[in-house]
């Protein structure tokens, strides 16, 4: 099937996101209230995760294994990344677009984290893990990386628990839009553009 790359991107910059439903048709969706992660000192999370970071279980890659971040992401009882979703990440991937920030424990992938970027903004679509603390270290890490690379926005979508204990917050459509905004007015790269 053919996908209208550019078509799917505005789609993103207009501050809509794909899911497929139970029927497993893909659609857009928005919300009034969007969820962030904050780039600021308002991102915090639990003390026992530092443990974790100190130790330097972990390592960190971008990309190393994208369709095993968006398989993982995929592997769960109700899911709504439907095969053809997994076809149009691929497609973003390919493009330059889609991207997998990974914790890795020796040649296994514990955990990841799968987004958008376009301009300053990150839009976060989903996290798993294999390992224990895999995906809460991808986050730190990734926040930390969307900082060092002036970030504007971390788009995380949708509350949860999970989300809470990283500081995450809600915000209303309108000040979401502004904030798209600044950010698509940015140049900022999770890693070197691609050659």
């Amino acid at each position: 099937m053919q996908y209208d790359i550019a078509a799917i991107i505005r789609g993103y910059a207009q501050g809509y996101f794909l899911m497929a439903d139970d029927n497993t048709g893909l659609g857009w969706y928005g919300s009034r209230d969007r969820t962030l992660i904050p780039l600021d000192e308002r991102f915090h999370y639990p003390k026992s995760l530092q443990r974790v970071l100190n130790q330097e279980r972990f390592t960190v890659a971008i990309n190393r294994d994208f369709q095993g971040v968006v398989a993982g992401c995929a592997n769960r009882e109700t899911t709504w990344i439907s095969r053809e979703l997994q076809e149009i990440y691929w497609l973003l991937y390919q493009n330059g677009y889609a991207y997998s920030f990974e914790t890795w424990q020796g040649d296994e992938l514990a955990g990841g984290i799968l987004g958008i970027v376009i301009g300053g903004a990150f839009i976060g679509e989903s996290m798993f893990y294999h390992i224990t603390e895999g995906s809460k270290v991808a986050m730190v890490k990734l926040v930390e990386r969307l900082r060092q690379r002036q970030f504007v926005l971390f788009d995380a979508q949708m509350m949860n628990p999970h989300l809470e204990r990283f500081g995450a917050y809600g915000i209303r459509d309108e000040e979401y839009q502004a904030l798209l905004k600044e950010a698509l007015q940015r140049r900022c790269y999770l890693e070197l553009p691609r050659i």
